[in-house]
C-alpha cells in the first residue's frame, strides 16, 4: 500500500482531487472533504499537522515524511510542494481553458481585479485571490478552477530571475500582459535591468509558444520588445494601430474616453489609467459589450489599502499602504502634489527590497517631496531616517513607534493625507492615531 501511494502518478492523484471539494494548506481553513497539502516553511513543518487536518475533515492529506502516515488517507510523496505544483499544472491541462497571466512591477493586483470585473460581465471567471501570486499561490489559483470556469486569470509575482519562467511552465498561459517595468525588488533582480529581464520572461514564454500578448503601446520599452511580434492586441492614446483610449483627468479620480464613451472610475491617480485601459482592452478583445465594460470599471472600488479614499473626521485620506517602491512612490506623490486640495500632508514609509540602491532611492524620494506642492511630509523608517535634510516641511522618524510617541505634537486639521509605504511598515496603523 505504501509503495502504491509513494509512486502514485499525477493522473491518479488528480482523480482523487476531483472527488474533493478543494485544496488547503492551512489546517485553520480546512473544510470537509478537502485535500490538504502539508507544506513546509522556514519555521513550520506541515507534516506535523497531518492528523489535525484529517480530524478537521480533510479527505486526503499529502505528506512527504513517512512517520506522519497515519492511515490510507495520508498519501506519501517525495516532495509536497512539487506535488502541489505538478497537480496544478496537470489540472490546468485537464481543464483546457484560456488562461490570462499578468505580471509587472506595479498595479498587478488592481489590474487583475479590473480584468476580472470586466470579463465577469460575460464569462464565468476564476482569478487569483488577493495576491496569491507566487510558486504556491499560482498552483492554488489553478486548483480553484473548475469545469464551470470559462477563463482563468493568474497573477504572477516575482523577486528573482527565472521565477516568472517557472510559473509559466505551471500555468501555461494563452494570453499575457505586463503592467510595467519599475523599480521593485531591485535587490533580488539585481537592478532595473534585472527587473526588465525577469518580468519579460512572460513575453518570452508567450512568443515562443505563439500565444497572444496584450500591450500598452505607449510604453516605449514594451512596444520595442514586441515590434515584430504579430499576435498582440494593445491600447494607446496616440497610435492609430492600437485601440485608442483618451485620458481626460485624474482629480482625484481617473476619467477617460473610448469609442465616444466617457468613463468615470473610482480609482485615483494617472498611474491607474493604464490599469483601467488594460481591462477595457482585454474586455474588447473578448467581445464584452462596451456598456457592460463601462459598468464594471465604474463600479470597481479599491480595497485592502490600495489607493483607498477614506473620510475620517475632518480629513480626506488616500490610503495606499499596501506596498511601495520608488516607481509607485514617485507616481503617488506627483499625483498628490497635483491635487487642488488646500492643506496636504504625506506620511511615507520605507521601501523594502532595494538592496544597494536603498540609500539613493530613499534620498531621491526625500528630495522630490521637498520640491512638490505638499505642505508637510513625515518620513518613517530607518532608510528614510538617514535622509535627513534641512527642509522645514520634512520630519523624520526612525520607526512607526517613534511617530506614534510624537503624534500629539503634529497638528492636523481639515487636511488631505497621503499614507504610503511598503507592506512591512503597516502604515495603515496611522488611521488609529487620527
Amino acid at each position: 500500500f505504501f509503495l502504491y501511494f509513494y509512486f502514485m502518478k499525477t493522473e491518479q492523484l488528480h482523480t482523487l482531487y476531483l472527488n474533493c471539494t478543494g485544496v488547503s494548506t492551512d489546517t485553520r481553513k480546512v473544510s470537509p472533504n478537502t485535500m490538504f497539502f502539508a507544506l513546509k516553511g522556514a519555521n513550520f513543518n506541515g507534516n506535523t499537522f497531518a492528523e489535525q487536518a484529517l480530524k478537521s475533515g480533510a479527505k486526503y492529506v499529502i505528506i512527504d515524511e513517512l512517520e506522519y502516515k497515519y492511515s490510507d488517507k495520508t498519501i506519501l510523496v517525495n516532495n509536497v510542494l512539487e506535488t502541489l505544483q505538478m497537480l496544478a499544472s496537470y489540472h490546468r491541462t485537464y481543464l483546457n481553458i484560456p488562461i490570462i497571466a499578468l505580471t509587472g512591477s506595479n498595479g498587478k493586483t488592481t489590474t487583475k481585479e479590473l480584468i476580472n470585473a470586466v470579463l465577469s460581465k460575460k464569462y464565468d471567471i476564476t482569478a487569483t485571490i488577493g495576491n496569491l501570486n507566487n510558486h504556491i499561490g499560482v498552483p492554488l489559483t489553478l486548483l480553484s478552477m473548475s469545469r464551470d470556469t470559462e477563463i482563468g486569470i493568474v497573477e504572477m509575482g516575482a523577486n528573482h530571475q527565472k521565477e516568472i519562467e517557472f510559473l509559466c511552465t505551471i500555468a501555461k498561459p494563452d494570453y499575457g500582459y505586463i503592467t510595467n517595468f519599475g523599480k521593485a525588488h531591485l535587490e533580488g533582480f539585481g537592478g532595473i535591468k534585472g527587473v526588465i529581464k525577469g518580468k519579460s520572461e512572460l513575453y518570452i514564454y508567450l512568443t515562443e509558444n505563439n500565444k497572444h500578448i496584450f500591450v500598452n503601446a505607449d510604453d516605449t520599452l514594451q512596444k520595442e520588445k514586441l515590434s515584430t511580434y504579430l499576435r498582440k492586441f494593445g491600447f494607446s492614446e496616440t497610435d492609430e494601430n492600437y485601440f485608442r483610449i483618451e485620458f481626460i483627468e485624474a482629480n482625484p479620480f481617473v476619467t477617460f474616453k473610448a469609442e465616444n464613451t466617457l468613463f468615470h472610475s473610482q480609482l485615483i491617480g494617472k498611474y491607474n489609467f493604464t490599469n483601467l485601459c488594460a481591462a477595457l482592452t482585454i474586455g474588447k478583445y473578448f467581445k464584452v459589450e462596451l456598456n457592460a465594460i463601462k459598468q464594471a470599471l465604474e463600479n470597481y472600488a479599491p480595497t485592502n489599502n490600495r489607493s483607498q479614499i477614506i473620510e475620517k473626521r475632518t480629513h480626506k485620506i488616500i490610503l495606499d499602504a499596501y506596498n511601495a517602491n520608488p516607481t509607485s512612490m514617485k507616481a503617488a506623490l506627483e499625483h498628490f502634489s497635483d491635487l487642488k486640495d488646500e492643506h496636504k500632508i504625506a506620511f511615507l514609509g520605507d521601501m523594502f527590497e532595494l538592496g544597494d540602491d536603498a540609500k539613493k532611492e530613499h534620498l531621491d524620494i526625500s528630495n522630490l517631496t521637498n520640491k512638490l506642492n505638499i505642505d508637510a511630509i513625515y518620513l518613517i523608517g530607518e532608510n528614510f531616517y538617514q535622509t535627513k535634510n534641512a527642509s522645514t516641511k520634512i520630519k523624520h522618524y526612525h520607526s512607526y513607534e517613534a511617530l506614534k510617541e510624537n503624534f500629539n505634537s503634529i497638528k492636523i486639521k481639515n487636511a488631505t493625507l497621503l499614507i504610503k509605504g511598503s507592506r512591512g511598515m503597516a502604515l495603515e496603523r496611522i488611521l488609529e492615531l487620527l
